[in-house]
């Protein structure tokens, strides 16, 4: 048969696909196969002990620094990393990641920050687009128990690092609508979870409106505020991040 008369192939896009537009400069996730030697089992996060030893590697760059601080750094490192392929894989796939923390793999940089998934394998068919249910793997089966451990572990407040994942959610969730492969419905999905302040139960949404946007001084374009600092500025290393609700304030007077 001449090759124009051939009926095109179908394309099923994979993970890795997904790795173009707003995409283009991030790690894309290891899937299938078997799991790096470097991979660590996340579901090991369960237990403090554990939890503690994989974060000690980051910690030794701070000694002396504030625990919670730490903690809460390391933590955007991970959200991010998670966060940018949960969503590619639900909002240009529709498809739901093994992201659960009894599922995925992590693989850290040199400094002991996540850096790169590794997956079982390409997700399962998402056929709602209740904002509870289909992020559910991510918030509930990952942020919610590993939310838990870091926040006994540092004595930040839960609500910190329920506002370092929000923020990320919300940042990639709105990156990823001007993806060529983006659906509709999901990202709007997404952005229901953000505006949702309880649900259906009465149970509180704690990633509800964890960014606020209000109008540039320059009257230039909105800026993204956060609505709970992460405590970054309690270390002397660093200053308040582009997002900080505190910029402004006596920061010296809040580290004492």
């Amino acid at each position: 048969m001449p090759a124009a008369l051939r009926q095109p192939e179908t394309f099923t896009p994979t993970l890795a696909d997904c790795y173009i537009g707003p995409l283009a400069g991030f790690i894309a996730p290891q899937v299938g196969g078997k799991a790096p030697l470097n991979a660590l089992n996340v579901s090991r996060w369960r237990e403090q002990a554990w939890l503690e030893n994989d974060l000690a590697a980051f910690a030794a760059q701070y000694p002396d620094g504030d625990r919670r601080a730490i903690v809460s750094i390391w933590s955007r490192w991970h959200f991010s990393c998670l966060t940018i392929a949960t969503l590619a894989g639900n909002l240009l796939l529709n498809r739901d990641l093994p992201v659960g923390l009894d599922e995925a793999q992590i693989i850290f940089n040199e400094e002991g920050a996540s850096q790169q998934l590794w997956l079982a394998h390409e997700g399962t068919p998402l056929t709602t687009h209740d904002p509870r249910q289909r992020f559910a793997t991510l918030i509930e089966g990952h942020w919610a128990p590993l939310i838990e451990r870091l926040a006994a572990i540092s004595g930040a407040a839960p609500r910190v690092f329920w506002s370092n994942a929000g923020g990320y959610f919300d940042y990639y969730a709105n990156a990823l609508a001007e993806h060529p492969m983006a659906h509709a419905e999901a990202v709007a999905a997404a952005r229901a979870l953000l505006d949702t302040k309880t649900f259906d139960d009465g149970t509180r949404n704690p990633l509800f409106q964890p960014i606020r946007r209000l109008p540039s001084k320059e009257g230039g374009e909105e800026k993204r505020v956060r609505k709970i600092c992460c405590l970054r500025y309690l270390l002397p290393q660093f200053g308040v991040c582009g997002n900080c609700p505190l910029e402004g304030c006596d920061r010296s007077a809040r580290r004492r």
